[in-house]
């Protein structure tokens, strides 16, 4: 057992560096590369490593000190290295060069140039954030800009570990691909062989860190594939993250629009080297995703990748160390802060936590955020989240009034079942489309009868084309028509309620009830086609949705709505408008009525319809002259041909 004192490394020739964090006490067992302080300059932050692991007996500086190059920082018990006496500790001559510590490797200095990666084909994007100054040392991973198009923002993370060099930007430039960004000295070691045996530290990690492990086949940047043309797709969670492994196939990310989600797999088997996206983030096919280490052939992996994993699990016993502490709703900001300040350490550990710093509320030095910011800002939401989930008349994740709790299994064996993300966001717009639209339904009935002799007798023709020829065809085609005899119902409300959109074309939503929920494609183009070939695209589009094969721009642009129960059965309901839709047609299933044709009854098959509409755009009387329209086209076949 021996005492090793921890001093302050090259600092970039920075002198009087404020010290703003201790990030470990007395007593704590840390490893090798565990952070121990945070030092600030007026530029940047960065957090200084322990250079071995051992058990911490006395710290050297407090927060408020200025520190330079060379300064103590604190001692430590190192376990394994032996001394004559105490005071080989501190013996700095030649002569005793073995027991004071662990050989030192002899460093090889290179300067490399970092450049944009591949964006996503975006050019003159603007930098928003230089989250380095010249000295500071990073992390392979860390991130050493910001980039901001119209659409998002995305980290710039550095690929190699080492000191800040010239750096070619300031905030405010535009780039692009390839851009120069900044200089990096990287340090490669090599601990001569004479030296191997007087490594006890090292010597102390288990034998199973050289393992044959994949070779990287290469880093391969990894973009959005292609999404069917949508722009701005949300992203609602990031499955990975730096360090991850992978295999082909596995789920990175999953998007999702206003009317499906979708997961994004990994291309190919490897490693994570870096996330370029946040949840919340909106991006379009060819945006960047993350980078990825390609495995190759098997070798032997260097020992010094198990270093990361201690310091990964210090997070948790701080966390658990403070978890009595009450906590402060204030730690959360009530609006965004359009400037946040947090070194490389904090940016890092809010991604692995899927935390935005823009809410949370900063308590360092100047305004900086500090991870015991970060730690109560995610205690005060969790504390939220669980006193409003037990809550009566809770609000659901859109802000929408939901039914409150009850323990149904005092009732009898109940089973907790996870709704899918298309099925929380079915009901999250359905909630939201009743509150916010004054809507109405009207009722009336289709005579179908020569419409229905006129389809039967195509049924065989049709087959031997493989057409199926079904009632909606005719529907969509007639509703169509209507649209165009009455353009109140192809309209679309502005947000400023001053105003609205008349649209030029008619698209049609056709509602699916799909093995993942309620999904809407839309045949575009309604008006110009015959009913053959909205029967041919309508079938085609059905069975996309059936197995789940649909893409965004597959349920995007719709005028109106068609909802039909067919063969399901029922007499008539109330479709909700599809905001921002006006107007909706619910069809029921056709029966059998008697008629009075002026002389006598005789049996007529008639089609219940229902028509629910936006009274904001459509008024009554728009409604009424839509349905007889839409009834005179059904009920003479001939007249879908005009």
């Amino acid at each position: 057992m021996s005492t090793e004192i921890i001093r302050v490394p090259d600092i970039g020739g920075a002198t009087d560096v404020e010290v703003i964090e201790i990030s470990i006490k007395v007593g704590d067992i840390i490893e090798v590369d565990q952070s121990v302080i945070v030092l600030e300059t007026d530029k940047a932050s960065m957090d200084v490593p322990s250079s071995m692991a051992g058990k911490v007996k006395s710290i050297s500086v407090k927060e408020g000190d200025k520190v330079s190059e060379g300064d103590e920082v604190l001692v430590i018990e190192v376990e394994g290295v032996e001394a004559s006496a105490p005071e080989a500790v501190k013996e700095t001559s030649a002569a005793a060069p073995a027991p004071a510590a662990a050989p030192v490797a002899a460093k090889s200095s290179s300067e490399a140039k970092v450049s944009v990666p591949d964006i996503g084909g975006a050019t003159d994007v603007e930098v928003i954030e230089i989250c380095v100054s010249e000295g500071d040392m990073v992390e392979e991973g860390d991130s050493i800009i910001v980039l901001e198009t119209d659409k998002a923002s995305m980290d710039i993370p550095s690929p190699f570990t080492g000191k800040i060099g010239k750096i070619s930007i300031k905030v405010g430039d535009t780039v692009s691909e390839g851009a120069d960004i900044l200089m990096i000295t990287t340090e490669s070691s090599e601990t001569p062989a004479s030296t191997e045996a007087t490594a006890p530290v090292e010597s102390a990690a288990p034998a199973a860190e050289s393992t044959a492990t994949p070779v990287s086949g290469g880093v391969e940047s990894v973009n959005v594939p292609d999404i069917g043309g949508a722009e701005g797709v949300e992203v609602i969670e990031v499955a990975v993250a730096a360090g991850d492994k992978v295999k082909e196939g596995d789920s990175i990310i999953v998007l999702e629009t206003d009317k499906a989600s979708m997961e994004i797999p990994a291309p190919k088997s490897g490693t994570v080297k870096s996330v370029s996206i946040n949840v919340g983030d909106k991006v379009s096919e060819g945006h960047p995703v993350l980078e990825l280490e390609v495995e190759g052939s098997v070798a032997v992996a260097a020992p010094v990748a198990e270093k990361a994993a201690p310091t990964a699990s210090a997070a948790p016993q701080a966390s658990v160390a403070k978890a009595a502490a009450p906590v402060d709703q204030s730690a959360v900001l009530s609006t965004p802060s359009t400037k946040v300040h947090a070194g490389p350490a904090v940016r890092m550990l809010a991604r692995e936590l899927g935390v935005g710093l823009t809410l949370v509320r900063a308590t360092g030095p100047r305004g900086r955020i500090t991870k015991e910011d970060l730690h109560a800002y995610v205690k005060a939401a969790v504390q939220k989240a669980e006193s409003t989930s037990s809550g009566v008349g809770t609000t659901g994740g859109a802000g929408l009034p939901t039914v409150p709790d009850q323990d149904f299994s005092k009732f009898g064996d109940i089973e907790v079942v996870k709704m899918s993300k298309i099925q929380r966001l079915t009901a999250q717009n359905m909630v939201r489309n009743a509150l916010v639209v004054p809507q109405v339904t009207q009722f009336d009935k289709a005579d179908i009868t020569d419409l229905e002799a006129f389809r039967k007798g195509l049924k065989g023709e049709m087959e031997k084309q493989g057409v199926k020829m079904t009632p909606l065809p005719f529907l969509i085609k007639a509703v169509a028509q209507a649209m165009v005899a009455n353009p109140s119902f192809n309209v679309s409300l502005m947000a400023d309620g001053e105003s609205y959109v008349q649209k030029g074309y008619v698209h049609i939503g056709i509602a699916v009830d799909s093995p993942i929920g309620l999904v809407v494609p839309v045949l575009r183009d309604v008006d110009k086609k015959s009913v053959v070939q909205i029967a041919k695209e309508a079938n085609e589009l059905i069975k996309k949705a059936l197995d789940k094969q649909l893409k965004p721009i597959d349920m995007q642009g719709g005028c109106f709505t068609i909802s039909s129960l067919g063969a399901i059965g029922g007499t008539g309901f109330t479709p909700i408008v599809n905001c921002p839709e006006v107007g909706i047609l619910g069809v029921s299933k056709a029966d059998i009525e008697p008629r009075w044709n002026g002389k006598e009854f005789e049996p007529r098959t008639m089609l219940p319809l229902c028509l629910s509409y936006d009274h904001r755009a459509v008024n009554g009387g728009d409604a009424g002259r839509f349905m007889t329209y839409l009834n005179s086209l059904l009920s003479d076949v001939r007249r879908l041909s005009l």
